[in-house]
């Protein structure tokens, strides 16, 4: 066997392995936790609680990931296309023959097990971009290839929110990292991020008073601009941004009024005034910031969570499991757990800075920023600083999807850069 293929070669980042490793388990220990009755007694091992389904989750995924590492590490770079080819037609499939699950058709259905294309749409989208980029030529700042990178992202996006999955949908702008840094021209994060602050602003001031502060700042720059760049073309210009941003303003009522659906709009309610129907749409969030705040510093202590015992937090061991953390580890706990996270982002980062091939340089940030991604979204949304989208917190969230998913994900990383560190070692 060659040294490419050795299952337990040195060439493994290891590191990065027992990161992996602590995730998994420290996540299916709170899934066990979330799902715990005191009266049952139910077993860790039971395969009629999430707790025991998810160890047969991580058995199946043991498989995949041996599969990964044994497979030359061209086989994706090679098979990367066919990869998105074949998740487009899922999600198209889904659509057609998917399960109606909490008003999701997003999911492939077979008697008890369960599917959700989207998960693995993120995977395939990442090795699509990682091969079109890699490609000579390639530069961000050309519109043509802008368009086709855009298009390569836009495209499941489209699919995915027609599945009413939302949250999964949003995750894709996580890809935004990568192509910064390989060069995407400032401008176009910089317009994001402006549009992201003015929606959020729109959503907590009367317009009227955005108005102002829109006319106000371009006065000020105008004022503290030099004199020699007060030419007519860029106050026409200055003129064009400010009346654009007082009609995103404007479109933000119509847009949240009109197009999204009523669970959403209640959604980004709760996330501007947490008060509003603290019984009705913003149940999940106050019993979330609850179980959190009750672990204190040190927390109620492995299987002694109230909240998580009598089921005041829905989703308990999928979207809302670091409710489960907070509760029962405590701030200590929960600081451990993004340690944890903290730690493995920045090795694959470096990793990825490390990577003599530009695929697997542009695939390693793709890991990063869908990680990072679920990170602050999950997180932030127990803790009432995002809006609830139902995304779960990668390796500790309950389903085979997610963790088949986020493992298929890391582990091609890691098989690349076993290819890597074995060729700096010829």
């Amino acid at each position: 066997m060659s040294r490419d293929n050795e299952l337990f070669s040195q060439n493994i980042d290891w590191l990065l392995l027992v990161l992996y490793l602590g995730c998994v388990t420290m996540g299916w220990l709170n899934v066990y936790a979330a799902v715990y009755s005191p009266e049952d007694h139910t077993s860790l091992f039971d395969m009629t609680t999430n707790a025991g389904k998810q160890m047969m989750w991580i058995g199946t995924t043991v498989i995949l990931v041996i599969c990964i590492l044994v497979v030359n590490h061209k086989f994706f770079d090679s098979f990367a296309y066919l990869f998105y080819a074949f998740m487009i037609l899922m999600l198209l499939l889904v659509l057609v023959a998917g399960a109606n699950i909490k008003g999701s058709h997003s999911w492939f259905k077979f008697g008890s097990f369960q599917i959700q294309p989207a998960e693995f749409a993120k995977m395939a989208t990442a090795l699509a971009l990682a091969k079109y980029m890699d490609n000579p030529g390639i530069n961000l700042s050309k519109q043509k290839d802008l368009l086709y990178v855009g298009g390569i992202i836009v495209l499941p996006c489209i699919l995915i929110l027609a599945s009413n999955e939302t949250g999964s949908m949003l995750v894709f702008a996580s890809f935004g990292f990568m192509l910064y840094r390989e060069g995407l021209p400032g401008w176009i994060p910089a317009v994001g991020i402006t549009a992201a602050a003015l929606f959020v602003v729109a959503l907590i001031f009367p317009k009227l008073y955005i108005f102002i502060g829109i006319v106000a700042l371009l006065l000020v720059v105008i004022a503290l601009m030099p004199r020699y760049n007060r030419t007519v073309s860029n106050l026409i210009s200055m003129g064009v941004v400010g009346i654009i941003m007082m009609v995103f303003v404007t479109g933000v009522d119509f847009f949240v009024n009109d197009v999204l659906q009523k669970h959403q709009r209640n959604r980004i309610k709760v996330l501007v005034d947490p008060t509003i129907d603290p019984l009705g749409v913003g149940w999940n969030v106050t019993q979330a910031k609850i179980a959190i705040g009750s672990g204190r510093l040190q927390g109620k202590g492995f299987l002694e969570g109230t909240q998580t015992k009598f089921d005041f937090v829905p989703e308990q061991s999928t979207d809302f499991i670091f409710c489960t953390i907070g509760e029962e580890h405590g701030f200590i706990g929960s600081a451990v757990v993004i340690a944890l996270f903290v730690g493995l982002l920045i090795r694959i980062v470096i990793l990825a800075e490390k990577q003599r091939s530009k695929f697997a340089r542009i695939y390693g940030y793709c890991v990063a920023g869908i990680i990072f991604f679920h990170l602050m979204i999950n997180i932030g949304m127990t803790i009432g600083l995002m809006p609830v989208i139902g995304i779960p917190l990668p390796f500790f969230s309950y389903g085979g999807s997610s963790l088949w998913s986020f493992s298929i994900l890391l582990f091609i990383f890691i098989k690349l850069d076993s290819r890597r560190t074995s060729l700096s070692r010829r």
